[in-house]
């Protein structure tokens, strides 16, 4: 799922009743991107992306593979409708190969290992549930899979405005802050 809160929404999340019954291993990863200001208050929205809309790329040199999720991969562009250009990647990377991705100058970049370890652009290894952030002086980013790894890679744009967070709410200012809680209290946001 792709939700954008945009100007406010409410929202809950759970498992499916089969898992419920049948119990087991829950693993999710919940993202949260910044929105432009100029976007801010844009109407909230919820893109249903399943895994049959994702597209999932075969890398050079039997690598591994990546599921594109938003953003751009050579000619492969993914489901999700962003505000502000990134790139949001599923790799799943093949025990002893290599792969150098790119990313645009002056992007931030930043992986997070779900699974086994990765050495990062020849340097030092990552392993299961580290965040490697990245500078944004280069634009390749060589990857090498000591073992069967999976890399949820995040990239994007900078967009060098202030960013001021309080509870769930992220957005320029104190006031606009106060403003989203003033209009949460009263409901503005809807009802679950």
């Amino acid at each position: 799922q792709w939700m954008t809160a945009g100007a406010g929404i409410l929202h809950e999340e759970f498992h499916s009743a089969e898992f419920t019954r049948t119990g087991g291993e829950l693993k999710m990863i919940q993202l949260w991107v910044n929105l432009p200001a100029k976007d801010k208050m844009t109407q909230p929205g919820y893109q249903s992306i399943t895994a049959d809309v994702i597209p999932d790329v075969e890398l050079p040199n039997n690598a591994g593979h990546m599921r594109v999720i938003a953003g751009r991969y050579e000619d492969i562009v993914g489901p999700a409708h962003t505000f502000s250009p990134l790139n949001v990647w599923d790799l799943q990377l093949n025990q002893s190969q290599e792969i150098t991705l790119h990313q645009p100058a002056g992007w931030s970049t930043a992986l997070v290992v779900l699974e086994g370890e990765v050495v990062v652009n020849g340097e030092g290894s990552a392993r299961e549930g580290q965040l490697v952030v990245l500078s944004q002086k280069g634009e390749a980013l060589h990857l090498s899979a000591s073992s069967n790894a999976k890399v949820l890679l995040m990239a994007g744009e900078p967009l060098q405005e202030p960013i001021v967070g309080y509870g769930p709410f992220v957005m320029n200012t104190k006031a606009q802050i106060a403003e989203a809680v003033r209009d949460f209290n009263s409901g503005r946001f809807g009802q679950i």
